[in-house]
């Protein structure tokens, strides 16, 4: 076998590998899409700890990038939304992600959050919960 084709065959099998880590992980940077507009509004970095907890900052607005949240409380009031961590503590538990926090800069409220993986690791169902209500985005993997 040729350098060319061992160095192709080994491109091929770490590009399977990364498209199989990519379908399991949740980390990374994620385009927000809002469910009513269906507009993009955001980018968001999404990390994942040791102990396998999600946490996301925005990183970059699309629309009003000087944003503050003005209905936020605490020490999040009035600051720049660019920057925000806007979701924490979300848990593996199966295939999805669970009990987490995810606030809305918007609203300045905070929910109850999950998550889930779709169409191999391309797009992340993004849900906040209050009680038995909630709603839903769907974000697209950058």
């Amino acid at each position: 076998m040729s350098k060319f084709a061992k160095a192709a065959c080994l491109a091929s099998v770490l590009g399977l590998f990364s498209h199989m880590a990519l379908a399991d992980s949740a980390a990374g940077v994620w385009k927000t899409i809002d469910d009513e507009t269906k507009q993009a509004k955001a980018l968001v970095q999404i990390s994942e700890n040791a102990s396998g907890e999600l946490s996301g900052k925005i990183i970059k607005l699309f629309a009003n990038p000087e944003a503050v949240c003005d209905k936020c409380e605490g020490d999040k009031k009035g600051k720049p939304v660019n920057g925000m961590q806007i979701l924490w503590g979300l848990k593996k538990d199966g295939a999805e992600w669970g009990n987490g926090k995810i606030l809305d800069p918007k609203s300045g409220k905070i929910y109850t959050s999950g998550a889930k993986l779709m169409e191999d690791g391309k797009k992340l169902r993004v849900r906040g919960y209050i009680g038995p209500f909630f709603r839903s985005q769907v974000w697209e993997r950058q």
